[in-house]
This record gives C-alpha cells, structure tokens and sequence, in this order.
C-alpha cells in the first residue's frame, strides 16, 4: 500500500463506518448465542491487502472507533487488532495465496483470534472477572468463527474495492504467464540453421 494522507484517510473511514456498522447493525445478527463481529474480518481483510503496516494502522484505528464508542476498556481492542492486522499481512506476505476462497478460512480465524485475545487481555487486566471465562466462552468463539467465515467473502471482496486505488501490489490479480518462446526441431538447436 502506498503510504500518504490518501491511504490513511481511506483506512480511518473504513475503520469508523465498520465499527459503527458493527455497533448498530451486525450486532443484531446472532448463531446460538454468538454475534456476527464484522471488526476483526475487516481488519484481516485490510492486513491481507495492505500488507502488515496497513493491517496494523487498521486494526489500531478499528480498536481505537470501538474501544471509545462502545465504552469497553480502552487500549484492549486497539491491542489485538494491531497485533490481528499486522499478523494476517505478514501471514500474506510469506505465504502469497492467490486464492479469493482465502477468505472463507481467514474470517473464521480472525474472529476467533480477536474473541480469544480480547478474553485473555481482558482477563490478564482483571483478573476478578472471572465470569467471562467459561466453557461457554468455547462456545461463542466456535459460533463466532463459523459467523466470520460466512462474512468473510463479501467482506473481503468490499474490502479490497475500497483499497484498490491506493494498493500497490494487489494479491489476487491473476498473473499473466511467460509467452511460450516458439522454437525450431529438437535436433536443430544450436546448429545455427
């Protein structure tokens, strides 16, 4: 991604309408007790194309609209977001899928990672809490995966539209083959005929 004002604004407006999409509407879709969490896919779908700085600014700029606006403790979301975006870009850049189903098994494992980062950091803060963790917890992380592999395609796919005029290098362009070099008879090489 190329770094400028353009790029960071576009980043922080996609962060703020995804967290308040997710405040207002996203919260309301469930599966057996479990939320659709939009966050979290959107900022591996940001590290994925934007690679690891993009993914990082992303996911600190997610925590940071969702810590302030929906009152949680603040520093824990921009926390694990930072840490979700800038693992899923540098996932990307070793790996280099060019696969767009990448995002079914991405939604699944960054929402499951953000529930299990956000317990823990929550916990690790206070400890006396121990009531939000629980089998119950297992649970919620399952159904939220299976919610955030679902979210997945049509997150990434928007995601990657919005991103696409400030992308340098965009990870699911097909790429074009060599031209197949035309040459003469096998037994004719290097004859000079």
């Amino acid at each position: 991604m190329e770094l400028g004002w353009r790029s960071t604004a576009i980043v922080t407006g996609l962060a703020a309408v995804t967290v308040v999409v997710q405040l207002t509407v996203a919260s309301q879709v469930g599966l057996f007790g479990a939320e659709l969490n939009i966050v979290p896919v959107t900022v591996a779908a940001c590290g994925f194309f934007a690679g690891p700085v993009g993914g990082a600014a992303a996911g600190f700029a997610s925590g940071a609209f969702l810590d302030f606006l929906s009152g949680a403790t603040a520093g824990v979301s921009s926390l694990v977001l930072t840490l979700l975006g800038f693992a899923v870009g540098r996932w990307r850049e070793l790996r280099d899928p060019g696969n767009t189903l990448v995002a079914l098994p991405l939604g699944a494992a960054a929402v499951f990672a953000y529930g299990a980062g956000f317990t823990a950091v929550s916990f690790l803060l206070d400890p006396g809490d121990v009531a939000r963790v629980s089998w119950l917890l297992a649970r919620d992380l399952v159904a939220g995966a299976l919610l955030g592999a679902a979210a997945g395609l049509p997150l990434f796919a928007l995601v990657r539209k919005v991103l696409r005029p400030v992308l340098a290098v965009d990870p699911l362009e097909r790429r074009r083959r060599r031209e197949i070099r035309r040459t003469g008879p096998v037994g004719l090489r290097g004859l000079d005929i």
